[in-house]
């Protein structure tokens, strides 16, 4: 098989830390166009299809923003849907000094209306709360309380939960 030049960092680093570890093929990498601020990239970890992003810090609230639309047959921005081809949607949020990764699975992004159905619009963007953040209302606590089940803490890299990646990758 031919190896496949890795030109993000963070996916580079991911693959190094987590995926090689837990025997995963990092194949078919695809930057995309658009959304490059966040470092949009599509990638498959064996038969998983994954969309990636980097999360970005905002300067008045707490956690990281980051878009996560696609554009429609017309053009026009539009969340993805549960019915897209995608298995995970990994969003790295780090600081200086600390790094992680959240790791989506499409179930749970349905579950919190991130992604469209028939009956409701998902979302283009949303803001993640790492470990690292301290929430103060009612509404963010609540998402990192959910969020960070999905969470990998890279921040010292000899204590990465690979058993935990395995878990968030369905992995047994």
């Amino acid at each position: 098989m031919i190896s496949q030049k890795i030109t993000c960092y963070e996916i580079k680093l991911i693959d190094e830390l987590v995926f090689k570890p837990c025997h995963l093929l990092l194949k078919n990498i695809e930057p995309e166009p658009e959304s490059q601020e966040y470092a949009a990239h599509t990638f498959h970890l064996n038969e998983y299809k994954v969309v990636f992003r980097k999360a970005k810090i905002t300067p008045t609230k707490t956690g990281q923003f980051v878009s996560i639309w696609k554009r429609n047959e017309k053009g026009i921005t539009t969340p993805f849907d549960i019915k897209d081809d995608l298995d995970f949607l990994m969003i790295v949020a780090n600081t200086p000094t600390q790094m992680g990764v959240f790791i989506f699975p499409k179930n749970a992004l349905h579950k919190h209306r991130i992604l469209s159905d028939e009956i409701k619009d998902g979302k283009r963007g949303i803001r993640v709360y790492p470990i690292w953040d301290e929430t103060t209302s009612k509404q963010a606590q609540k998402t990192q309380a959910w969020q960070l089940q999905y969470f990998l803490d890279f921040s010292d890299s000899k204590k990465i939960d690979l058993n935990h990646a395995k878990k968030l990758l369905t992995i047994y």
